[in-house]
C-alpha cells in the first residue's frame, strides 16, 4: 500500500502546478486590465479560457491518483 499512495501522492501534486499556474496568470491579467482597461473583456475572456485548462490538467491529476487506487486494490484482490 505504500508504493500505491506514493504513486497517488505524485499524480495529486499536478494540482500544485495548476494552482500557481493560475495565480500567476490572474496576477498578470490584473496587471494588464490595470494599464489597458479597454480590453479588459478581452483580457477576462482569454484569463478565463486558460484558467479552464489549467484546472482539466489538475482534474486528470485526480482522476489519475484515484485510478491509481483503485485499480491497484482491484487487481490486488482478483490475483
Amino acid at each position: 500500500m505504500g508504493l500505491i499512495a506514493i504513486g497517488a501522492g505524485i499524480a495529486v501534486l499536478v494540482g500544485i502546478g495548476a494552482g500557481i499556474g493560475i495565480g500567476i496568470a490572474t496576477g498578470k491579467a490584473v496587471e494588464a486590465q490595470a494599464r489597458q482597461p479597454e480590453m479588459a473583456g478581452k483580457i477576462q475572456t482569454t484569463l478565463i479560457l486558460g484558467a479552464a485548462l489549467s484546472e482539466a490538467t489538475a482534474i486528470y491529476g485526480l482522476i489519475g491518483a484515484i485510478l491509481i487506487i483503485f485499480f491497484i486494490k482491484f487487481i490486488d484482490i482478483c490475483t
